[in-house]
């Protein structure tokens, strides 16, 4: 049974690929987390008393400490989505994804290879280092075309270009050091467990709570959008048969303006959270992030050719199942909203 290292397991996409190892492989998993306000240790409480599963509270700029990780844990392969993600807050405060997003991918690479180095025979052969990033390294599209693996990279903002510095930095250490790298760069991801800090949580919690929906500018930048599970499937076949040195982008083929998005919720709340409707009265127009990409598209063909891989929900039907997830879970909503879940994590992990 193959043992997997899975950085950043606590957060939305993480734990749906943690979720997945353990409830539909035999695969051991090893979820290290710094626990940073996204991490949230609650959406994984469905597989972590399972004896596969392992939890280790890390921050990935910690050298000796993923050194010691790597040692007792001996990986199989490494799955590094550890990441600050959040564009706004990367505008406001850009030195912390300086800091996890390109100094922490620098140290988990060197830990991963001093590990690789002393493996011998099929298990250095088998070893996979995948990186899993972002379609906003390549900046902005116009009207026609999508990204390809091929695409220049042009990123906008801080989180994109510090995404952009990691990528390169895998890049590297595969074609220096011979290190067996994937890469992956995805569209914007959602789902249940989702952070509502993101457009989507955000847009149905508070449209339940009767709160402004917010929307940048006039709501006409385009994402292409990826059910959180159809990634997570497709990271676990990238790690799999995917080819060493190999870049793989993953979309959904699901292209919607910001406003398309937020009339589809509330379409959806309407029929099934009738209280308040209709529920796009709240929509309100905000002032444009500065610096905002126009349009992302993301060219998926090179996975569905090479690998068979293909989105299982369209936009619709992942839409409406994210929608009665939110509404079918407030526990954990209430856990996040409240704060309760950090408070838990200091109880159980005091730093």
């Amino acid at each position: 049974m193959k043992k997997i290292l899975i950085t950043g397991g606590a957060g939305f996409i993480g734990s749906a690929v943690v979720r997945q190892f353990i409830n539909d492989t035999d695969c051991h998993v090893v979820n290290v987390d710094k626990l940073t306000y996204a991490g949230n240790l609650q959406s994984l409480a469905s597989v972590s008393d399972n004896p596969r599963y392992a939890f280790e509270k890390v921050d990935i700029c910690d050298a000796a400490e993923v050194a010691r990780v790597f040692r007792e844990h001996q990986p199989d392969a490494v799955m590094h989505l550890a990441a600050e993600s959040h564009v706004d807050r990367s505008i406001s405060g850009p030195a912390e994804f300086i800091q996890t997003n390109i100094f922490g991918t620098y140290t988990l690479l060197e830990a991963a290879r001093t590990h690789w180095n002393s493996l011998e025979g099929d298990k250095k052969a088998g070893f996979r280092f995948h990186h899993i990033s972002t379609d906003e390294v390549y900046g902005s599209l116009g009207d026609e075309g999508f990204f390809t693996e091929q695409t220049a990279y042009e990123p906008n903002s801080p989180y994109s270009a510090s995404k952009a510095s990691s990528d390169h930095l895998v890049r590297a250490w595969h074609h220096t050091y011979g290190l067996p790298v994937v890469t992956t760069n995805c569209s914007n991801n959602y789902g249940p467990y989702h952070f509502p800090e993101k457009l989507i949580p955000l847009v149905i919690l508070n449209a339940v709570n009767g709160k402004p929906l917010p929307i940048y500018g006039k709501g006409d930048n385009i994402r292409d959008w990826l059910y959180v599970d159809d990634h997570a499937r497709a990271l676990r076949l990238v790690l799999e048969k995917g080819t060493a040195g190999e870049t793989y982008n993953i979309g959904g083929w699901n292209e919607k303006t910001n406003l398309q998005v937020v009339q589809a919720i509330c379409t959806i709340l309407d029929a099934l959270h009738p209280q308040g409707a209709p529920h796009s009265q709240l929509i309100t127009y905000v002032t444009d992030r500065p610096g905002h990409d126009m349009r992302y598209a993301i060219d998926a063909g090179k996975i569905a050719k090479d690998l068979g891989w293909k989105p299982e929900e369209t936009f619709e039907t992942g839409l409406r199942k994210t929608v009665e997830w939110y509404l079918s879970n407030t526990d954990w909503v209430q856990g996040v909203t409240s704060g309760d879940y950090q408070n838990w994590i200091k109880t159980q992990y005091e730093t």
